[in-house]
């Protein structure tokens, strides 16, 4: 069954401006045809109405809509609304959409809404200036994560551009987040940690936007100077991502992955267990992938003989030893990618919060 719509007084004065779009609020069955709940508390402001009459339904509709605010009957309904929310957080793409739960008035309820994840809840007979204080708290809340959002599809998209400058790195973003969740997932990091590094893949190197072409692609060995400006991109980079909080794990990584274990990397000079685990994790996958493909000043080397290069920098005190054993144990001689199975399936489904930043978007654009 196709999904209704209904818009309510969109267009009032004050918001008649070319290309406002009003909130959209998904109402769960139960509500949506409740005409005193609609006109005493969500007509008196500029909205359009999604009304899904099933499950199958509202999930259909936040797969093809962009929507601000779900609003749902508690488990007192039909509609399986607290069974819905479960669902809404649990999913990467859907967690961050604010989910407001009507309940009865009993506390055991309105803990079963929050315990389900509910950003917050409705108690009845709803009071309706409480519900609208609410909805719109819900709707600043959605205002801000989507601002967010923006920021991270422009800073996804700016170290994508810096990739791409050069043409010999190839996809090198990309291997080097399946090579650093191996480690990861094999030390055992928290999924949040993963997600850091999986980010760190694609955003370590963006403070190089800001290193000349000449220097970045310089076929030869860089001159004193020309070195002295390629280490300054550690601390570029942070300086480029520190205002977004929702990355700050992602930070420790950007600035300290060129530290060496016997403390003569750039740009703080930090030594072993001082240079942060996940910079440390990332740096042994960044220095393979780079020994193993092309760049301008030198050919690429074989698996065989990249290891061989990294043993020798670890003996000489440049890495960290533990984490290079866990490496090489993680890497067959073959290099039979099936054994990183686990990993390339985590980097798929961390890669879904690249693709959400981008379908949002796209769907917003499309929209107004």
């Amino acid at each position: 069954m196709k999904h209704m719509t209904e818009t309510i007084r969109i267009g009032a004065p004050a918001r008649a401006r070319k290309n406002f779009r009003p909130a959209t609020i998904l109402l769960g069955d139960g509500l949506a045809g409740n005409p005193a709940f609609v006109k005493n508390v969500l007509a008196m402001e500029s909205y359009e109405l999604l009304r899904a009459h099933t499950e199958g339904q509202l999930f259909e509709i936040l797969n093809s809509a962009p929507v601000d605010l779900i609003i749902l009957p508690s488990s007192g309904s039909s509609f399986p609304g607290l069974d819905c929310c479960r669902r809404i957080k649990s999913d990467r793409k859907t967690e961050l959409l604010p989910v407001l739960v009507v309940t009865d008035g009993e506390v055991e309820s309105q803990i079963e809404a929050l315990s389900a994840g509910a950003d917050d809840f409705l108690p009845q007979p709803v009071h309706r200036e409480l519900a609208q204080t609410r909805i719109r708290a819900l709707l600043r809340q959605k205002s801000a994560t989507d601002r967010l959002e923006q920021t991270e599809a422009i800073l996804f998209t700016l170290a994508k551009a810096v990739e791409h400058r050069d043409k010999t790195t190839g996809s090198h973003c990309d291997r080097l987040g399946l090579l650093s969740l191996a480690v990861g997932l094999e030390i055992g990091l928290a999924e949040d940690d993963l997600e850091a590094l999986y980010r760190g893949g694609y955003l370590h190197d963006i403070g190089k936007v800001g290193i000349p072409d000449q220097i970045l692609f310089k076929p030869g060995p860089l001159d004193e100077e020309e070195w002295k400006m390629m280490r300054t991109h550690p601390e570029r980079g942070e300086e480029i991502c520190k205002p977004l909080r929702s990355i700050e794990r992602v930070l420790p990584i950007i600035r300290s992955h060129h530290e060496r274990w016997d403390g003569s990397g750039y740009p703080d000079g930090l030594k072993g267990t001082e240079i942060p685990l996940l910079a440390r994790v990332l740096q042994v996958a960044d220095i393979y992938d780079a020994l193993t493909n092309p760049r301008p000043y030198k050919k690429a080397l074989t698996a065989a003989e990249a290891l061989e290069l990294m043993q020798q920098e670890t003996a000489r005190g440049w890495r960290d030893p533990e984490l290079m054993r866990i490496f090489m144990n993680l890497h067959p001689g073959s290099l039979d990618m099936n054994a990183w199975r686990d990993a390339r399936e985590m980097q798929d489904s961390l890669r879904n919060l690249e693709a959400h930043l981008l379908q949002s978007q796209s769907l917003r654009e499309s929209a107004t």
